[in-house]
């Protein structure tokens, strides 16, 4: 039915949406440089290849 795949993802984009609020809410506190560098680690280690 169409209404029940519009309110999927409306329930989808809206999860979307509390999940990024609740990530900047959680290093709000962080100083932007800090928070580059912790970036910068993480995308390092998500591109090595599994061991």
């Amino acid at each position: 039915m169409i209404y029940s795949r519009f309110i999927e993802e409306a329930v989808r984009w809206r999860f979307l949406d509390q999940t990024i609020t609740e990530a900047r809410d959680g290093f709000e506190d962080m100083a932007l440089g800090a928070l580059d560098v912790l970036i910068g680690k993480e995308v390092t280690a998500a591109r090595q290849p599994a061991a």
